[in-house]
């Protein structure tokens, strides 16, 4: 899949070349790419695009640059690639965090739908319930028992607020009814150190973001939150098979700034932009649902 994704990105930039100003230089790329992401090191679109880079690398002999500028979910990290020329050499990791910051957020300064080209879907993601290994905890039901008996002492750990993790969190808060309290973190390792330390009760991250503490049997998974179980742990029941009514499938894909000269298009970019429409009305829904106020 990296290798078609390179592919399909080269393509792409290729095409926003021969369209961007005339001090656009050629051949295409005879400098640094940088791909701006909006999460902190070791999260899951942050592994992600850092095997992409490589693949491109491999392929044009571009150096390319990973700059993560985690926070603000999302926005602060897409400004700074609205304001970049749009010649093919700053690239944004899009998430479906984005997507929810249209209803999450009383405004941003940019429309998701509009403010980038689509190049192409990285990768389809579910979430895990994540526990420490000792915990008592061996099931979603045991989970809300707990925090049902003692909510001011049941934390659910995510990274930072806006993110597709955070809103899980705040899902199962309202889905369960209980007052429990979800703890953004700036990234995937400081909520794996919050869960070991005992901190938070319950962690919400990728497979692949915790994947190294789950091999090593620091923590394990007691719910996934995808529309079905997690490839990774078919052992793991999903929400709505734990009896929440619930569930989130997220997705990562690189996108770039446009500007008047038009918008290269194929059959993925396609395909990209009708996921991004049909997810900002999804999570409106449960922005809705779980009863959260437009920061």
């Amino acid at each position: 899949m990296l290798q078609r994704t390179a592919g399909l990105l080269i393509a792409f930039a290729i095409g926003v070349a021969s369209i961007a100003p005339a001090c656009a230089e050629a051949p295409y790329p005879n400098r640094p790419i940088r791909i701006v992401v909006p999460f902190g090191p070791g999260g899951f679109a942050d592994i992600t695009v850092r095997l992409l880079g490589q693949k491109l690398t491999e392929r044009t002999g571009a150096t390319v640059v990973i700059e993560n500028r985690p926070g603000a979910g999302g926005i602060t990290a897409a400004n700074a690639v609205i304001a970049s020329e749009a010649d093919g050499y700053t690239l944004f990791v899009f998430s479906s965090g984005i997507a929810l910051s249209k209803s999450l957020m009383k405004s941003i300064p940019f429309d998701p739908v509009t403010a980038f080209a689509p190049i192409s879907t990285m990768a389809l993601f579910d979430l895990l319930l994540l526990v420490k290994a000792d915990s008592p905890i061996h099931t979603l039901k045991d989970a809300l028992e707990a925090a049902r008996t003692n909510p001011s002492n049941f934390n659910v750990g995510t990274i930072n607020p806006g993110s597709t993790q955070n809103v899980t969190g705040e899902l199962l808060r309202a889905s369960a009814g209980i007052p429990m309290t979800v703890v953004p973190h700036r990234t995937s390792a400081e909520v794996l150190t919050a869960l070991l330390r005992g901190d938070i009760q319950i962690g919400i991250e990728s497979y692949a973001a915790l994947k190294s503490a789950i091999v090593a049997g620091q923590i394990r998974a007691i719910a996934s939150s995808g529309s079905k179980r997690s490839p990774q742990q078919l052992d793991v029941p999903t929400l709505r098979e734990s009896g929440i009514d619930a569930a989130v499938d997220g997705w990562n894909s690189l996108v770039a700034p446009i500007d008047l000269g038009g918008i290269p298009v194929t059959g993925s970019p396609e395909e990209l932009d009708a996921r991004l429409k049909s997810d900002v009305a999804m999570w409106a829904d449960v922005v809705k649902k779980a009863g959260l106020e437009p920061m």
